[in-house]
């Protein structure tokens, strides 16, 4: 039996995120980053003039990815220190370069620089995944942009929308967690090689003096990890608002999805819309004719809790004492990971969902015409009115009609507002039938579509391009 199955690991890692994020927060990604971190500094420092070999380097380049993971444990027991541990066991890797890793720099210039790396990569690959969920809601909101349904406030309904509004609603929400993730990435900093306080005294020591060259490794070193920009002040890490504010806009997402996903299995209640259901798939280990969504409802129960992530970053970031407190540590440790995880393992069951939505017209047309009588009673008014009617009276006897036929569906039968108002005199002069087209109750659904495709989505596929083919699959 594997080990694996001996201790408790996390199931974002074995059942819901997807690959290229999980290898994004493994161990293997970070400290081969803090090594290439490494390099880059004694590289910038020799270019600048400090006594750093070129076969110092070309050491350090040769094994930024063969860690000897055992050693560094070995290492931190030790040391109780993780970037010393890894410092030592680099070290030992390339020993010519051992007496120049590290040089002038704290833990932070490795651990806060690789963090931002890896954020801005997760926030790719978030983003990258908002896309292609616009890009399918998008699509599925134009193929039933005139497909008149119910729609409800405060669960009960009001007039008529179109199945398609609905869908462009949905992405509309989408569509501004990705303009969020975007600005987050647009304006995320480089915390650069700052030193122990952020005062870069260490590195003014090493060029003896010289700002000019400590400003110019600062840009240097960013430029190298691809970065046009650092932070202008920092104290020991760059400040842990920036972290909350990601968290921020990943539960952002979070509460899109879970509106989504809620709306949808609300829909599936009503046997209008449904969630993929595969042909081998079991709905319940007792009922076996259900049909759960269980996908929305993970997506819901996943969404909460990266809502629920999102409150340890700003708490840290408001107990960080002066220049730093070791206890934003361990926290990072699990809420950042742990954040893009669940945002990764929450939009891609959007996507899949987006497109495998499958809708039952004659289900949603049965509702419209179950609810349409009560709202198409205003129309008939004016109607009535224009034939010579007095308003006030066929407002009264719309009323006592509608509650009489409420009274009727509320004992279980079926709803005969209609036939009351035929009967009654004072609408016999209009044509009923003729004013009960559900499309005359939609106003400009299937137009308020075709301008949010234009304006919204249409960018976004200019944008992403091929990416929009993102991998929708679930694990399970």
């Amino acid at each position: 039996m594997s080990d694996t199955h001996l201790v408790y690991t996390s199931p974002l890692e074995t059942r819901y995120a997807g690959r290229q994020m999980r290898e994004l927060f493994s161990a293997q990604r970070k400290f081969s980053t803090w090594r290439r971190l490494w390099l880059v500094l004694a590289d910038a420092q020799k270019q600048l003039g400090l006594d750093i070999s070129q076969k110092q380097l070309d050491e350090m380049a040769a094994h930024l990815d063969d860690i000897d993971f055992d050693r560094a444990a070995e290492h931190e027991k030790a040391l109780r220190h993780d970037v010393m541990a890894h410092v030592h066991t680099f070290g030992e890797a390339a020993p010519a370069a051992r007496p120049i890793i590290h040089l002038g720099a704290t833990s932070q210039f490795v651990v806060d620089n690789t963090d931002l790396i890896l954020m801005r990569q997760g926030l790719t690959q978030i983003a990258g995944l908002l896309a292609s969920t616009v890009d399918a809601l998008g699509e599925f909101a134009q193929r039933y942009r005139d497909l008149p349904c119910l729609a409800f406030t405060h669960f009960q309904p009001a007039q008529l929308t179109t199945v398609g509004k609905r869908a462009a609603v949905w992405a509309a929400d989408f569509t501004a967690d990705l303009v969020e993730i975007e600005h987050r990435l647009q304006t995320l900093t480089f915390r650069g090689v700052k030193g122990t306080t952020g005062t870069q005294a260490s590195f003014l020591a090493l060029f003896d003096g010289d700002h000019k060259k400590v400003v110019k490794l600062d840009k240097l070193v960013a430029k190298a990890m691809g970065f046009e920009t650092t932070c202008t002040v920092t104290g020991q890490t760059y400040s842990r608002k920036v972290d909350a504010a990601i968290a921020a806009a990943l539960a952002g997402v979070g509460a899109s999805v879970h509106k989504f996903a809620n709306d949808v299995r609300l829909l599936a209640h009503r046997r209008e819309l449904e969630e993929p259901f595969e042909s081998t798939q079991v709905g319940s280990s007792a009922m076996a004719y259900k049909r759960n969504p269980m996908r929305c409802e993970r997506a819901t129960a996943l969404a909460r809790w990266l809502i629920t992530i999102s409150a340890s970053p700003l708490l840290t970031a408001a107990e960080q004492w002066l220049e730093r407190t070791l206890d934003d540590s361990a926290n990072k440790r699990l809420a950042i990971p742990e954040a893009f995880l669940t945002a990764d393992a929450i939009v891609r069951i959007v996507l899949n969902v987006a497109r495998g939505l499958v809708v039952h017209p004659a289900v949603i047309e049965a509702n419209v015409r179950a609810e349409l009588p009560f709202m198409a009673t205003e129309n008939l008014i004016m109607a009535a009115v224009k034939a010579g009617g007095d308003r006030q009276d066929l407002h009264e006897r719309v009323r006592l009609h509608s509650h009489a036929a409420a009274d009727q569906i509320k004992a279980g039968l079926a709803n005969d507002l209609l036939d009351r108002l035929k009967g009654d005199d004072a609408f016999k002069d209009i044509d009923i039938d003729a004013l009960l087209d559900p499309t005359a109750f939609i106003g400009r659904a299937p137009q308020q579509v075709d301008e949010f495709l234009q304006q919204d989505v249409e960018p976004i596929r200019r944008r992403y391009g091929d990416s929009l083919g993102a991998d929708a699959d679930l694990k399970v």
